[in-house]
């Protein structure tokens, strides 16, 4: 072997240690195995053993599987005794394991047709169920009539219950104990509250269901939620008087319009005792312990159901659907379906979850060993392999469908143990029992020989090695204890240079004891091991999914990694059109990681940016409303495409920034939609009614069209010159009005202005009267 001999750095001082160690580890009982020289390990791997000359002396168990009954499966269900009919092959088969060793073995689960089937109605009697109780008053023929559609063998049984008759569950003061609904206007008259009452048990004879259901009359309690709870679990173990039979298929149907009081609700009305799981009903068929049990939990609901085959079908108004919704995650094997407010909807409603319920088959494990680890491999309809998974859905009644079951034991129990589990398909009463037993002892350890003198007397000789006796050491319990000495400390280095041991021990007649440790144990020729030096996880070692050996963690099944935190579950991973990470990313210790750009969700399932979401939707669109397309097979169609819906609308907005706008042609038109994941998971589809077609323009458009283009350009045309001649018109006269501005002409400057008046001065002297004058005469 290549690399880290596990084996050998084990160091088993015996058989039984080796075989722990790894599957493909064998001993070697040869007395004479190995040289004087040095130390030859009696663990080793098979070819190495061989090798080294030990052949026809090698302990090496296997794991081995044997089936011990196999009957054949079953085609019809009806027109057999029960202990015909058989859904699931083997039902009987016994493993031999050897810790590490996996095995593994083919199961296959068939819905046979035509089986016989027990439904039980229970029903709320609350007062808001009154018109629901009008409507169901000849439920049991035409049920019947529908169910008989579906199987040949088919029996009815009706039980009802309103809620705790005590305070403050009830209306409990003595005014109201014969009449709760005193003083309620809207109905007057009631009876009085209970919390459950088993009326009719299961029979073929549907008018006795139609007669019990005309009988009863709903009764008011105080708070809004309901006792159902209470009612479910006694229907389910009060086998007896329900009458439920071994070889049908047991359908419990629970009409409610209200939520559910649970576990610890009881505590409102003074009730500690939890639910003892245990029936309790007296001789008029009524719950006793109703007034001193708290209501039962949802893990005890799970687990009753589950012992009794029961698939319990939710039927809720359409305001608690999600609340159901969620219950069934919780409690397996069950469905939720949406009941109208008056109950017409019952009969489809039914039909429906009994299909849906015949469509899958899901494996479960019962009283599984915690030293033993479960791997299942499912192969569905499609024939492709599932690892990591062990459910198929998409089923048709006769479908076959096969789980490769994978089976190793992790370590030894005490000598001499074994166990019995058992799987069995959720809802069915068939089971398969593996029964265990575990390979951990050498076949040499049978011949072991005290006092041998192959160990000087002083030991046992068992599988090609002395266990001495206490005080003694050695290989043939040669050296007392305490005896030890210079000459064989060589024995006890690992390599020259190397400290005695280790560090961790003593050397003790050519051995090394290790010291004991507080955080585990120490181990190896040389001490040079320990089952505390492995990678943690979170502070735990190996992640709590491992075991440590000499500083490496060996993984448990199902988990790999340096520290065994990876899980290697696949479940989580698969999308709901079966493709792993829908096909955009890879699937990493259980969860996706989505390596496509765009892509999110748990399952890499949205992904609006991917190229082909567009075309992926088309289909869709095409199958559901026009049921054409490559998905246009109705199966098909609705397997792929469950999770869209899709809208059709006269006028597409594609004013939502988180909306993809998508186009396809179609005959020479194209249609649009748009496509919007929604928080729930699913996608919302909306598509225009009629693709949007374009029409060729007529000639005489296309002519009129360019008339008026020539014209409507000479206009703009002659506005810019006329706009032009305008502007330049403006500007020669402002420049006419500048200038006229600046010339400052004067009149009389003028040359050739002449005035009308003209003056002359004419110079004379004279005298008058001896005067002297002198002036001008005018």
């Amino acid at each position: 072997a290549e690399g880290l001999n596990l084996c050998t750095s084990g160091s088993a001082t015996s058989c039984e240690e080796c075989l722990l160690i790894h599957p493909k580890c064998a001993w070697c009982s040869k007395e004479d195995f190995g040289s004087t020289k040095s130390i030859t390990s009696r663990c080793d791997f098979l070819q190495n053993l061989i090798a080294n000359g030990c052949a026809g002396a090698i302990e090496n168990p296997s794991s081995s599987i044997s089936v011990v009954k196999n009957v054949p499966l079953s085609s019809k269900g009806s027109g057999q005794t029960h202990l015909d009919v058989t859904q699931i092959t083997p039902q009987k088969v016994a493993l031999n394991l050897r810790p590490g060793d996996q095995t593994s073995f083919r199961v296959q689960v068939r819905q046979v047709e035509d089986y016989p089937v027990d439904l039980y109605y229970l029903m709320d009697l609350s007062l808001s169920m009154n018109d629901d109780l009008d409507n169901i008053r000849n439920l049991g023929t035409k049920l019947a009539e529908e169910m008989r559609k579906l199987t040949s063998n088919f029996r009815l049984g009706f039980g009802s219950f309103v809620d705790k008759n005590i305070s403050p569950f009830s209306y409990t003061a003595p005014r109201y104990q014969n009449n709760p609904c005193i003083g309620y206007k809207l109905f007057p008259s009631c009876v009085p509250s209970f919390g459950f009452r088993h009326l009719l048990s299961l029979t073929d004879k549907v008018d006795r269901f139609n007669e019990e259901v005309r009988k009863q009359k709903v009764s008011r309690n105080r708070d809004a939620p309901e006792g159902g709870f209470d009612a479910i679990l006694q229907a389910a173990v009060c086998k007896e008087k329900i009458g439920w039979r071994k070889e049908a298929s047991h359908l419990l149907v629970f009409t409610t319009d209200d939520v559910p009081h649970i576990a610890l609700d009881g505590k409102l009305g003074g009730l500690v005792q939890p639910h003892d799981g245990q029936c309790h009903l007296n001789e008029a068929n009524e719950y006793s312990a109703s007034s001193q049990l708290d209501y039962p939990s949802l893990a005890l609901l799970g687990e009753k159901l589950a012992e009794n085959n029961i698939h319990l079908i939710f039927a809720v108004t359409k305001s608690h659907y999600i609340l159901y919704k969620n219950f069934t995650t919780l409690i397996p094997g069950t469905t939720v379906e949406i009941l109208h407010k008056d109950s017409k909807n019952i009969i489809e409603l039914i039909v429906k979850a009994y299909n849906s319920i015949r469509s899958k088959v899901e494996l479960t494990v019962w009283d599984s060993p915690e030293d033993i680890g479960l791997t299942f491999t499912a192969t569905c309809q499609d024939g492709l392999s599932y690892p990591g998974l062990r459910k198929c859905g998409d089923l048709k009644i006769g479908d076959t469908v096969s789980f490769e079951v994978a089976v190793e034991a992790r370590s030894c129990p005490t000598e001499d143990t074994s166990h019995t589990f058992t799987i069995k398909p959720a809802g069915f009463r068939d089971t398969l029992e593996v029964a265990v037993t575990y390979s951990c002892r050498c076949g040499c350890s049978g011949r072991a020989a005290p006092a041998s003198a192959k160990c000087s007397g002083n030991g046992t000789y068992a599988c090609g090695l002395c266990q001495c006796d206490p005080g003694y050491l050695g290989a043939r319990c040669e050296c007392q204890d305490g005896a030890s000495g210079d000459l064989h400390h060589a024995l006890c280095r690992e390599a020259e240079g190397k400290p005695l041991c280790s560090g961790r021990g003593e050397c003790s007649c050519n051995q090394c004891l290790c010291y004991e440790s507080e955080f585990g144990n120490i181990y190896g020729p040389f001490c040079e091991c320990d089952d505390f030096s492995c990678a943690r996880y979170k502070g735990v070692l190996c992640s709590g999914h491992g075991e440590c050996h000499c500083g490496e963690c060996k993984c448990h099944a199902g988990y790999i990694g340096d520290n065994c935190n990876c899980s290697t579950e696949m479940d989580s991973c698969v999308s709901s059109d079966g493709q792993m990470c829908s096909g955009r990313g890879a699937c990493i210790c259980g969860k996706c990681q989505c390596t496509e750009p765009g892509a999110f969700g748990e399952t890499c399932e949205k992904c609006p940016t991917c190229p082909g979401v567009c075309s992926t939707k088309r289909d869709c669109i095409e199958c559901k409303l026009f049921n054409s397309g490559r998905l246009a097979d109705n199966q098909t169609c609705q397997k792929h495409c469950k999770d869209e819906i899709i809208t059709t609308v006269d006028v597409l907005e594609t004013d939502d920034p988180n909306a993809i706008l998508c186009a396809y042609p179609v005959n020479n038109c194209v249609m649009k939609f748009t496509y919007l994941e929604l928080p729930s998971g699913k996608s919302n589809l909306t598509v225009l009614k009629e693709p949007a077609c374009s029409s060729a323009p007529s000639a005489v458009t296309i002519v009129l069209a360019v008339i008026g283009s020539v014209v409507l350009i000479g206009i703009i045309l002659l506005a810019l010159w006329k706009l032009l001649v305008t502007i330049h018109d403006r500007r020669e006269f402002d420049r006419f009005q500048s200038e006229r501005s600046r010339a400052r002409y004067e009149m009389a400057s003028n040359p050739l202005y002449r005035k009308p008046i003209s003056t002359h001065n004419v110079e004379f002297t004279f005298n008058k009267l001896n005067k002297s004058y002198n002036g001008t005469v005018d």
